[in-house]
Protein backbone atom coordinates (compact mmCIF):
# COMPACT_ATOMS: atom_id res chain seq x y z
CA UNK A 1 0.00 0.00 0.00
CA UNK A 2 2.81 2.28 0.38
CA UNK A 3 2.60 2.80 -3.29
CA UNK A 4 -0.96 4.51 -3.34
CA UNK A 5 0.32 6.24 -0.05
CA UNK A 6 3.21 7.60 -2.50
CA UNK A 7 0.70 8.34 -5.33
CA UNK A 8 -1.23 10.47 -3.12
CA UNK A 9 1.26 12.15 -1.80
CA UNK A 10 2.58 12.90 -5.45
CA UNK A 11 -0.91 14.10 -6.61
CA UNK A 12 -0.97 16.67 -3.95
CA UNK A 13 2.68 17.75 -4.12
CA UNK A 14 2.93 18.16 -8.05
CA UNK A 15 -0.79 19.73 -8.08
CA UNK A 16 0.30 21.73 -4.68
CA UNK A 17 3.58 23.35 -7.02
CA UNK A 18 1.39 24.32 -9.91
CA UNK A 19 -0.89 26.28 -7.76
CA UNK A 20 1.98 27.82 -5.72
CA UNK A 21 3.50 28.95 -9.21
CA UNK A 22 0.49 30.63 -10.34
CA UNK A 23 0.32 32.71 -7.05
CA UNK A 24 3.99 33.43 -7.49
CA UNK A 25 2.94 34.56 -11.48
CA UNK A 26 -0.04 36.81 -9.75
CA UNK A 27 2.72 38.28 -7.26
CA UNK A 28 5.13 39.35 -10.08
CA UNK A 29 2.45 40.57 -12.23
CA UNK A 30 0.22 42.34 -10.37
CA UNK A 31 -1.49 44.34 -13.80
CA UNK A 32 -2.08 41.09 -15.43
CA UNK A 33 -5.57 39.23 -15.54
CA UNK A 34 -5.84 37.44 -12.44
CA UNK A 35 -8.93 35.22 -14.03
CA UNK A 36 -6.15 33.32 -16.01
CA UNK A 37 -4.65 32.45 -13.55
CA UNK A 38 -7.63 31.18 -11.24
CA UNK A 39 -8.98 29.53 -13.99
CA UNK A 40 -5.44 27.28 -13.50
CA UNK A 41 -5.92 27.04 -10.44
CA UNK A 42 -9.17 25.82 -10.40
CA UNK A 43 -8.31 23.16 -13.09
CA UNK A 44 -5.91 22.02 -10.95
CA UNK A 45 -8.19 21.70 -7.87
CA UNK A 46 -10.58 19.98 -10.03
CA UNK A 47 -7.86 17.37 -10.87
CA UNK A 48 -6.59 16.65 -7.41
CA UNK A 49 -10.84 15.88 -7.28
CA UNK A 50 -10.31 13.37 -9.74
CA UNK A 51 -7.13 12.13 -9.42
CA UNK A 52 -7.95 10.94 -5.50
CA UNK A 53 -11.42 9.67 -5.90
CA UNK A 54 -9.76 7.42 -8.82
CA UNK A 55 -7.00 6.46 -6.76
CA UNK A 56 -10.01 5.30 -4.00
CA UNK A 57 -11.91 3.77 -6.19
CA UNK A 58 -11.40 -0.01 -4.97
CA UNK A 59 -14.14 -1.80 -7.16
CA UNK A 60 -11.70 -1.74 -10.34
CA UNK A 61 -10.71 -5.46 -11.79
CA UNK A 62 -7.32 -4.98 -12.17
CA UNK A 63 -5.86 -2.47 -9.42
CA UNK A 64 -2.55 -2.33 -10.37
CA UNK A 65 -2.98 -1.16 -13.69
CA UNK A 66 -5.33 1.07 -12.73
CA UNK A 67 -2.97 3.41 -10.46
CA UNK A 68 -0.27 2.65 -13.23
CA UNK A 69 -3.13 4.83 -15.46
CA UNK A 70 -3.24 7.40 -12.69
CA UNK A 71 -0.09 7.73 -12.55
CA UNK A 72 0.02 8.58 -16.16
CA UNK A 73 -2.98 11.09 -16.14
CA UNK A 74 -1.52 12.73 -13.40
CA UNK A 75 1.73 13.34 -15.35
CA UNK A 76 -0.22 14.78 -18.76
CA UNK A 77 -2.07 16.76 -16.62
CA UNK A 78 0.11 18.14 -14.79
CA UNK A 79 2.19 18.93 -18.05
CA UNK A 80 -1.02 20.88 -19.83
CA UNK A 81 -1.27 23.21 -16.38
CA UNK A 82 2.56 23.88 -16.47
CA UNK A 83 2.34 24.53 -19.84
CA UNK A 84 -0.53 27.08 -19.48
CA UNK A 85 1.63 28.38 -16.72
CA UNK A 86 4.07 28.92 -18.93
CA UNK A 87 2.29 30.64 -21.79
CA UNK A 88 0.45 33.72 -19.07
Amino acid sequence: MANIRDLKKDINFVLGDIIDAVYVWEAINPDAEASKGEAVIDDAIETFDVLIAKVNDRKVENRKKHIKTVRAELEEKATALVERINKL
